[in-house]
């Protein structure tokens, strides 16, 4: 028991792996902060879009969340990674990942958000052109608004995903904190760095986590 307590709480290499596992959180938190607005944006646009009179629109923007929610971001990653040299663009590990992470999210996000347009009745959007706003700002004042309102849930628990789905550009060597975690325990032939890591992954998302847990009990728009 003694032996396997040493091997996931070496209080010892807890102590000294934290300043590196501080600077991979750093790149984690980059990772993130990049990630999740550029993907709600994105999303958001490609929410609207879908909402396009155009069937031609309608259709790209299906094939397009189809076929990145489909696949893992994991592959998307590698593949980002591996193939892109190939046809003579040779990107930083760190861009082809939040290359690869950006489709996968922003689908992600566009479903969440195209979910959220359904949502509202379209009597609200009825009232707002009575009022003489036009379409665009009908979107834009009152029916998004109620939207985002009502899958605001959703959103923060996608970007709980996102946060997590960072790791994976450890893959391709991204010095975040699980690959800071790796390599230490690489070193010391020990996984309490790993468990560390854990623990600042938990500590993290764990606030997140409850804070989506109380937005889902509040009641939506109609």
């Amino acid at each position: 028991m003694s032996e396997l307590i040493q091997q996931f709480f070496n209080v010892d290499i807890m102590r000294q792996a934290f300043p590196y596992l501080m600077s991979g959180l750093f790149v984690t938190i980059t990772l993130t902060a990049v990630l999740a607005p550029l993907g709600f944006v994105c999303g958001l646009g490609l929410a609207v879009m879908s909402e396009a009179r155009s069937a031609g629109v309608r259709w790209l923007v299906r094939a397009w969340v189809n076929v990145f929610r489909t696949m893992p971001p994991l592959v998307l990653i590698v593949i980002t990674f591996s193939a892109l040299p190939f046809l003579g663009i040779r990107l930083p590990a760190i861009i082809c990942a939040v290359i690869a992470l950006l489709l996968n999210n922003t689908a992600y996000y566009c479903e969440i958000i195209r979910a959220g347009l359904g949502s509202v009745s379209p009597g609200q959007m009825e009232a707002a052109r009575s009022t003489g706003l036009g379409y665009k700002d009908s979107l834009r004042y009152v029916v998004l608004p109620q939207a985002l309102r009502n899958v605001l849930p959703d959103l923060v628990s996608n970007t709980i995903e996102v946060v997590k789905a960072t790791s994976l550009a450890s893959i391709v060597g991204v010095y975040d904190l699980l690959y800071s975690a790796s390599t230490i325990r690489s070193v010391t032939f020990n996984t309490s760095a790993l468990t560390l890591a854990a623990i600042i992954y938990l500590t993290i998302l764990l606030p997140a986590v409850r804070l989506s847990g109380r937005l889902e009990r509040r009641p939506k728009t109609v």
